[in-house]
C-alpha cells in the first residue's frame, strides 16, 4: 500500500472541540507518522479529541519551518508506506503554515494528499466581514518597521480598491494594537475594516466599520488572536 498524506486541522480556541469533525479521528487512527508544527500542542490536541489514541504508538516529527532534515525524514516514511499526519498549529495545514513545504513535497512524490474539513480562521473572518468573497487575498505578516508599514498598507489599500479585492493578514497578538493604530493614520476614512477576534471561542469578536467609525471606538486586542480584512 502507499502512502497517504492526511491533513489534519486544529482547533483555533482549546474549548472548540465541536468544530473538529469525527470522521478526522478515524483518519489519525489510520496514520503510523505525525509531522506537527509543535508536537507538544498536538499531543494535547489529539488527546482531547480522542482518549483513545495511543500518542506514543506514532512516530513524531516536529516541522521547524520544514528544513532539509525534515524533508528527508518525509521522504523516508513515504519510502516505507507509512500513513502520515501533517498537524497545524491552529487551523487548517498548509494555509499561513510551515506543513505547506511538506504538502509541496508530497505532490512531487505523487502522494495521495488528503484535505480534511476543519476551521480556517482566514476564511471563518472572510465569511463573517460582508467583504468581497468572490476576490480576495491573504499576505500574511505586514512588515514590522513603521515607514515600510505604512507603505505597504497604501499599496495594500490602492490594490483592494483598483481590483474590488478583500485583503487579509494577520500580525503577532502583542502588536494588535500598534497595527490597527497604523491603520488608521494610513487609510482613508471611507476603507472598510474587519477585526475578526478569537474565532471559535466564548469571546468570538467579528465586526466591521469604516476606518472612521473605527476611529471613535476604544480598541484592545492586546495578546488575542486576530485576522485583519481590509476592502478600500
Amino acid at each position: 500500500m502507499n502512502s497517504i498524506v492526511y491533513l489534519v486541522p486544529c482547533v483555533l480556541d482549546e474549548t472548540a472541540l465541536n468544530t473538529i469533525p469525527h470522521y478526522i479521528i478515524e483518519a489519525v487512527k489510520n496514520c503510523q507518522v505525525i509531522f506537527a508544527e509543535n508536537e507538544r500542542t498536538a499531543r494535547r490536541f489529539l488527546k482531547s479529541i480522542c482518549k483513545e489514541i495511543v500518542i506514543d504508538d506514532y512516530e513524531w516529527f516536529t516541522i521547524h519551518k520544514a528544513e532539509e532534515d525534515q524533508k528527508n525524514s518525509f521522504r523516508q516514511k513515504v519510502k516505507e508506506h507509512k500513513n502520515i499526519a501533517i498537524i497545524s498549529e491552529a487551523g487548517c495545514p498548509g494555509i499561513a503554515d510551515p506543513g505547506q513545504i511538506l504538502i509541496e513535497l508530497a505532490q512531487q512524490l505523487n502522494v495521495v494528499v488528503k484535505p480534511l474539513v476543519g476551521p480556517s480562521s482566514i476564511l471563518l473572518a472572510l465569511m463573517a466581514s460582508g467583504m468581497n468573497g468572490q476576490q480576495f487575498e491573504f499576505v500574511g505578516y505586514l512588515p514590522i518597521d513603521n515607514g515600510e508599514r505604512m507603505k505597504t498598507i497604501k499599496e495594500l489599500e490602492t490594490s483592494s480598491q483598483r481590483k474590488k479585492s478583500t485583503i487579509i493578514f494577520i500580525e503577532t497578538p502583542y502588536r494588535n494594537n500598534q497595527l490597527i493604530e497604523t491603520l488608521l493614520k494610513s487609510c482613508k476614512p471611507s476603507t472598510r475594516l474587519c477585526i475578526a477576534a478569537e474565532l471559535t471561542g466564548a469571546n468570538e469578536f467579528v465586526k466591521t466599520k469604516t476606518i472612521a467609525d473605527w476611529g471613535k471606538e476604544k480598541t484592545d486586542f492586546h495578546k488575542k488572536p486576530v485576522i485583519f480584512l481590509l476592502l478600500a
